[in-house]
């Protein structure tokens, strides 16, 4: 069935994206297709349509929804989707290469689960500032552009992700997620084992592994690590303590095997790393 549904590749998706991201008007597509855009799928791509004002009849991996605007629609990469829209409706397309944004369809990531599913919310303020933000951005060539562009891109993802609801959307998955991660951030500096978190959470390794499988590609244990150095990326980024002193206060004893274990995640030494947000001539 899956294979009969055109896979759209999109402003180049099957070759390089041309751009960090694309924003359009929903007018520029739907109007040249009468309003209604057929059922297909992007494989490398996620999108986010923003619906302003008018109609909609959406249907998305086999639901059908006519929502009361002004609402924001998450559509992940792979999901089955299609639009009859009533004429002169108003609102945007947002395309994000999948690719480009590891920070939120990543390994690790945790947007990465709220965002694996289609769901829709109302459309708050920020949200609107923030796809109205990227569309001005993204129609001009100011300095550091695709910098901006990146950074307004997961402002609207975060915002996105805190506004879809949880009723039936999430998952026991989903919440014993929540459960592990609360428990990270308790206990990452502890250096605690597999076993230790498992006991916590009164499950086994197998159905933990199970979860963070299902959530974010990958293993319980890949995870901690994840974690852990993504913490000590933060440290290095944004403080001013020394890269032993980073490496002790997050329960490592001896610098230089902090550094070697940071070097094997990252690919580069901690003090690498740091040059990247600290280049010299700079304070």
């Amino acid at each position: 069935m899956n294979q009969a549904v055109p896979i759209y590749a999109l402003y180049g998706e099957s070759d390089a994206f041309p751009d960090l991201l694309h924003c359009e008007e929903i007018t520029d597509r739907a109007s040249l297709h009468d309003w209604e855009i057929a059922p297909h799928r992007h494989p490398n791509l996620h999108q986010v349509f923003v619906l302003l004002r008018g109609q909609a009849q959406i249907h998305v991996d086999g639901t059908d929804q006519t929502p009361a605007l002004p609402v924001i629609l998450s559509v992940p990469r792979g999901a089955v989707h299609s639009f009859t829209f009533a004429q002169g409706t108003e609102g945007f397309v947002l395309t994000l290469p999948v690719a480009e944004f590891p920070a939120a369809f990543g390994e690790g990531s945790a947007l990465r689960a709220p965002l694996a599913r289609w769901g829709m919310a109302p459309l708050t303020d920020e949200l609107r500032a923030a796809v109205l933000a990227i569309s001005a951005e993204h129609a001009g060539d100011a300095k550091d552009r695709a910098v901006m562009l990146h950074a307004r891109a997961m402002q609207l993802l975060c915002h996105l992700t805190r506004g879809l609801p949880d009723d039936g959307t999430s998952t026991h998955s989903d919440r014993h997620m929540e459960r592990f991660d609360a428990q990270i951030r308790a206990h990452l500096r502890d250096h605690w084992t597999l076993a230790a978190y498992c006991a916590a959470l009164a499950m086994t390794p197998t159905h933990l592994n199970r979860i963070t499988r299902r959530c974010v590609g990958l293993s319980a244990a890949r995870y901690i690590e994840t974690r852990l150095f993504h913490e000590a990326c933060r440290m290095l980024a944004y403080t001013r303590m020394g890269v032993a002193e980073v490496g002790y206060s997050l329960g490592f004893n001896d610098p230089a095997y902090f550094s070697r274990a940071f070097r094997r995640h990252t690919g580069q030494t901690p003090g690498a790393y740091r040059a990247r947000f600290n280049p010299p001539g700079t304070a």
